[in-house]
Order: C-alpha cells, then sequence, then structure tokens
C-alpha cells in the first residue's frame, strides 16, 4: 500500500457494462467495465447531490446519476450535463493479474 495502490476487486467480478461501487481508504469509488477490456475509476458520488453513481446507468462510455440524470464520461470524470456543473475525481486504475488495483 506504500506506492497507493489498492485491491479493489477481482476482474472477473465486474463484467464488461456494468458498475461496481468500493470503498476504498474511506473514500465512495465507482470501478466501470467498459467495452474492449477498459477499466476506469472515479468519484462513486455524484457531485451535484448525494447519490451512488453505482446505481446509475452505465453506457458509451458515461454514467448517469440515478437521481438527477446528470450525466458524467467514466474515463475523464467531465461533467457532461445539468444539474451536475463539477467533474468527478478520476482515479488510476490497472489490471494485476486477476485483480483490479486502484491508485488512492
Amino acid at each position: 500500500m506504500a506506492d497507493g495502490w489498492v485491491r479493489a476487486a477481482a476482474k472477473a467480478d465486474l463484467e464488461e457494462g456494468k458498475v461496481l461501487g468500493v470503498k476504498l481508504n474511506g473514500k465512495d469509488i465507482a470501478i466501470y467495465h467498459l467495452p474492449g477490456g477498459v477499466f476506469c475509476a472515479t468519484d462513486n458520488i455524484c457531485t451535484h447531490e448525494y447519490a451512488l453513481l453505482s446505481e446509475g446507468w452505465l453506457e458509451n462510455g458515461c454514467i448517469e446519476c440515478p437521481l438527477h440524470a446528470a450525466q458524467f464520461d467514466c474515463r475523464t470524470g467531465k461533467a457532461l450535463s445539468s444539474p451536475a456543473d463539477e467533474d468527478l475525481r478520476v482515479f488510476e486504475i490497472k489490471v494485476d493479474g486477476a485483480d483490479l488495483m486502484v491508485k488512492v
């Protein structure tokens, strides 16, 4: 953990096209499995109002908040639609054997 990388989940636990919410070092993080084996990680809390993005809808590399339908780019964290106007924090993620590791 000295280098900041923390095991978040087993790679096999996250199907393509799905999102998984995890808590790492006290932070709520959403992990996305995009087409082509691409994994991304952002804050799991919407920047507009408290809602878990991992309970939202993932489509075309974007996550839609389940509360007020704000959308964010999973790769960059950029807020794409109102009512959110603040971007999400993005975390580095890597595959390490069978595990997904997130730098927190």
